[in-house]
């Protein structure tokens, strides 16, 4: 009988910790340190060693055993323990795999990392279908099943039971070429989104993700919700190809809606997290897997040309109560008069979420949301009725908004944001202004955020947000640091969505769109407009952009 790869845990004092991985055949790595350390140290033999993918997934699960075995609370243990199971069989299965490592090789691109690199062939019986492992990422792989494809496609490590299909053909990217190219002026963004090949995965969808989840993101944010960030590895080398490939995209849809912290989400923070993770590779195939992901999802994603211009490009983003309606005449009369000779591009996006949220908020016959109030709004939310909740009210109304449209109408501006950000990376502009009302603001603050993540990339001049969705308490050192100009927040009293629909909404939180941010970087300068503004939908038409 076969033997089986080992990977234990090890307690090396009150902070550190390792996981030592051995091989069937007597390979052995060790991988130590602390929660914190994104990347471990790592010792023994280099066939292990030099493996990113055993090296973090053996690293996750380390962090995972670690949490289990040193948190009070049982359902968050119970998560860890999942976690670490998975990440524990994943460094197992590759460790087996590099003792069946052969010296033959093939170059190709490879759909896990998107990088053109050696596939190392395992030595295997007689007839089984060519297996290999790549030279950059690690992780297993096989020949795309196209016909006449020569590309890698992500292989696991069970038996092949269905065709496995290359990035490229399962359109997880545009092209392997393509994904690291720029497409020109911002209007020619849909050329870059055109896929080159047939998409042959449809109705034989395998997980790809379960490879490389540890090495998918890395960032010090996710540090706060230790269900997901104590399992992150380091992509530090993600400017030269990183290792994570189609894994970032999955894994990054996954924590943008929510996972383990569903209640809040990531925050402003969770917008920029899967781009922040891969840094210079915003504008590179990794990146462009994230922007591919997220516009794809989103199926009224477009953006149009409202004016045309030679000054420094201006981006606008429609949020609740004014996306799907035509603003194209207020947009233009509010952004001409500060900036007369730029070009005005409109963001569409989240019409569906959008929508839905409008009408939740528009309840109850027309009731003005400050007349609905907790219970109101729960009704309007939950089956449940008011009637029913009693004092658990304000509980019970937090977990059920989580699930509906404010959570992800929220959800979604994030992800626009980042595919926005995406995009501008690809263009030759070399500065862009972004302006945006409600949760078109969201999208605003998360692409400069997310744009600021990588060098080289389109400087973001100034971010103008008009009653903007997000809450206030923060860290906004990001956004600050986020633009070379400033960020006019626009905030009025008078917004009784941001006032109570979008507090009860999120847990008690007060919008920046209703008092402000109230913080001391220099960046961000606050703007009371309650004397000209008296509703969420009053922004475009009584607001004047200061210089």
């Amino acid at each position: 009988m076969a033997r089986s790869a080992e990977v234990v845990f090890r307690s090396l004092s009150d902070r550190e910790f390792e996981c030592e991985v051995r091989s069937p055949e007597g390979l052995t790595m060790r991988c130590n340190g602390a929660l914190g350390d994104l990347e471990p140290r790592v010792l023994g033999d280099d066939a292990l060693g030099t493996n990113p993918a055993l090296v973090h997934n053996a690293w996750a699960f380390a962090k995972h055993d670690h949490l289990d075995r040193t948190l009070s609370d049982g359902a968050e243990r119970h998560s860890h323990r999942e976690q670490a199971k998975a990440h524990r069989q994943v460094a197992a299965g590759i460790a087996e795999l590099i003792d069946k490592l052969s010296t033959t090789t093939v170059h190709s691109w490879c759909s896990a990392c998107f990088t053109r690199s050696d596939h190392r062939r395992l030595t295997q019986g007689f007839g089984a279908i060519p297996a290999y492992v790549c030279d950059a990422c690690g992780s297993p792989t096989l020949g795309c099943a196209g016909p006449g494809c020569t590309n890698m496609a992500t292989r696991g490590f069970g038996a092949v039971l269905v065709p496995r299909y290359c990035a490229e053909h399962r359109h997880e990217i545009p092209g392997f070429e393509k994904a690291s190219t720029n497409f020109g002026a911002l209007e020619n963004y849909h050329e870059f989104l055109e896929f080159e090949r047939r998409n042959l995965a449809l109705g034989s969808r395998v997980a790809t993700v379960s490879v490389l989840t540890a090495g998918a993101l890395a960032t010090g944010a996710f540090f706060a919700a230790p269900a997901i960030g104590g399992a992150i590895g380091s992509l530090g080398i993600a400017g030269s190809g990183g290792y994570a490939g189609a894994a970032a995209s999955s894994y990054g849809l996954a924590l943008l809606g929510g996972g383990s912290v569903a209640a809040g989400g990531l925050g402003m923070a969770g917008g920029t997290a899967v781009v922040t993770a891969v840094g210079g590779a915003l504008g590179g195939a990794l990146g462009g897997s994230v922007t591919t992901a997220y516009i794809g999802a989103d199926k009224s994603f477009r953006i149009e040309l409202v004016k045309s211009g030679a000054g420094v490009p201006v981006i606008v983003a429609n949020g609740l109560l004014t996306e799907g309606t035509d603003t194209r005449t207020a947009w233009k009369k509010l952004v001409e008069l500060r900036y007369p000779d730029s070009p005005i591009y409109r963001v569409h996006w989240g019409s569906n979420d959008l929508g839905d949220l409008a009408a939740m908020v528009k309840a109850a016959g027309g009731q003005p949301v400050a007349a609905l109030g907790i219970k109101g709004l729960a009704a309007k939310a939950t089956k449940a009725g008011a009637n029913k909740l009693g004092p658990l009210a304000p509980a019970l109304v937090v977990a059920a908004l989580a699930k509906n449209p404010w959570h992800t109408a929220r959800v979604r501006a994030d992800r626009t944001g980042v595919a926005l950000a995406g995009l501008l990376a690809r263009t030759d502009a070399r500065r862009y202004v972004l302006v945006g009302h409600s949760l078109g603001a969201r999208v605003a603050a998360t692409a400069a955020e997310t744009l600021a993540t990588a060098k080289g990339n389109p400087k973001i001049d100034t971010v103008h947000l008009l009653g903007a969705a997000i809450g206030s308490k923060g860290d906004w050192r990001l956004l600050s640091n986020a633009v070379t100009g400033a960020v006019h927040n626009y905030h009025s009293s008078n917004d009784s969505v941001l006032k109570f629909a979008y507090k009860t909404a999120q847990a008690g939180q007060t919008a920046v769109g209703y008092a402000g941010f109230r913080t001391d970087f220099a960046r961000i300068h606050d703007h009371d407009v309650s004397t000209s503004v008296t509703g969420h939908s009053k922004y475009l038409d009584n607001v004047q952009l200061v210089e």
